[in-house]
């Protein structure tokens, strides 16, 4: 009697360690609809048992990879079974994962998870759950930190796995992957064994054979060590991110066509500037070693050109300049009666009317009578000429760009407009003087440039 009272406190313990811990970080309502992502494997297993002793009402979805052959097949099978036996709702889907990872370049392992994840989202919206929940555990998210400390990641690859991100919820990292096996053996929990996990092919399972064992000869209760480590991180990575939002709110200006940062942001940072600059722009595409080059640069003259991915980033005289690449624009034809025209990360409207009104220096007004169509529209080029409103005598665009002070980075990206090979407008800075609009005018055409940061 002894015995099973001690076990019933034992499992009625860990049921509450679960459900304050969903608690203490909002995962979600004890109402909400939770879809499991369930794969057999003893994790997953105990996810669902303590989901339905919870009373939460919840879905399973069971992805086949077909990676494993007959195995992948039994697994699905036995998760089947398991919801037809505790009438749960379940999805199933089969995934041709060597050919997709084949297809787009990437590992089987970031295939299966892309796959996985964007399986998940289509559930959320056609089947109306609130979340999904994933069994990672304490042990998950120690190896994913080691993982990423070998790979030289910065203080966000060392605060473990999230317990929530998004719509994606980790309801086990209160527990290591010791406790969830104590606690499916005491509550008889079946599971599938994945042969796989016993070998070390893979990164992970390297560090969970080899690596871990030997830390926790050093400290025996690894787990939680690191677990308390990773949540000192976290505090710290708030820290940080409050401040970094200060900084960008000081130094960092967003328009429509491009980011500008002022070289003094960097002033007091006498080794954390690149790290602060890759954190902004990594996602346009320069990476770590292209931000120390770029910090090491701002002294230098002016002008020096750094190329990202789908960005490039200029160093001007008192600021970084990033904008979209401008190297794919192609001149476009703007026909009679065409009424929108698109030019690298600008749209051009165009409409008749006897709207006069000009004070936006994207919009210009011509007399209709003294264009041809099909008009051309294209970047400016050195030796480009035209005669700028109000001028009689014909002036360089260059020229033009010098008086008005327009920054290295801006100039690649000013177009002009032709007609019958003459340029009639000088997008956002000057109107040609011989398509003005005059007393005489009868009709004319009016121009709308809008820039976006594409």
């Amino acid at each position: 009697m002894l015995k099973t009272s001690c076990l019933v406190l034992y499992l009625w313990r860990v049921l509450e360690q679960f459900l304050n811990h969903i608690k203490s970080h909002q995962l979600f309502g004890m109402e909400s609809r939770v879809l499991l992502a369930v794969s057999g494997g003893m994790d997953s297993m105990v996810m669902a048992h303590l989901f339905r002793e919870a009373g939460i009402p919840i879905g399973v979805a069971h992805g086949n990879f077909q990676l494993r052959g007959i195995e992948s097949d039994e697994d699905e099978v036995f998760v089947h079974s398991y919801c037809e036996k505790f009438k749960l709702p379940i999805f199933l889907r089969r995934f041709e994962t060597e050919k997709y990872a084949h297809e787009n370049g990437i590992s089987i392992q970031m295939a299966a998870r892309e796959l996985r994840y964007a399986w998940f989202d289509e559930l959320l919206e056609l089947e109306h759950f609130d979340r999904v929940a994933t069994a990672h555990h304490v042990n998950d998210s120690i190896e994913t930190v080691l993982l990423n400390w070998v790979n030289g990641s910065s203080l966000d690859g060392f605060t473990g796995i999230p317990v929530k991100n998004g719509k994606i919820v980790r309801p086990l990292l209160f527990a290591t992957r010791m406790e969830i096996e104590h606690y499916a053996q005491k509550s008889n929990i079946e599971w599938r064994e994945d042969a796989s996990n016993n070998t070390i092919d893979y990164q992970r399972n390297f560090i969970r054979h080899k690596i871990t064992p030997l830390l926790r000869e050093l400290n025996p209760s690894l787990e939680r060590t690191i677990q308390r480590g990773m949540d000192k991180l976290t505090a710290e990575k708030e820290l940080l991110d409050q401040g970094f939002k200060r900084w960008k709110h000081e130094f960092v200006n967003h328009f429509p066509e491009k980011m500008i940062i002022q070289k003094k942001a960097f002033d007091q940072y006498q080794h954390g500037g690149a790290f602060i600059l890759y954190r902004l722009i990594n996602h346009l595409g320069f990476n770590y070693d292209a931000c120390v080059s770029i910090l090491g640069s701002l002294q230098g003259q002016p002008g020096k050109r750094f190329i990202g991915a789908a960005h490039d980033l200029i160093i001007d005289r008192d600021e970084l300049v990033i904008f979209p690449k401008v190297d794919f624009w192609k001149k476009v034809d703007v026909k009679e009666g065409q009424h929108q025209v698109l030019l690298g990360s600008w749209n051009m409207e165009i409409a008749e009317g006897d709207d006069l009104i000009t004070s936006d220096k994207f919009r210009a007004v011509v007399d209709a009578g003294k264009i041809k169509f099909p008009l051309t529209w294209r970047q400016w080029q050195p030796g480009d000429v035209f005669y700028p409103l109000g001028m009689d005598h014909r002036k360089k665009v260059s020229d033009l760009l010098i008086d008005e002070k327009v920054s290295l980075a801006d100039k690649s990206r000013v177009t002009v407009l032709e007609s019958d090979g003459q340029i009639i407008w000088v997008v956002g800075y000057r109107l040609d003087n011989r398509c003005k609009v005059t007393p005489e005018t009868r009709k004319v055409i009016r121009f709308l440039v809008t820039p976006y940061f594409a």
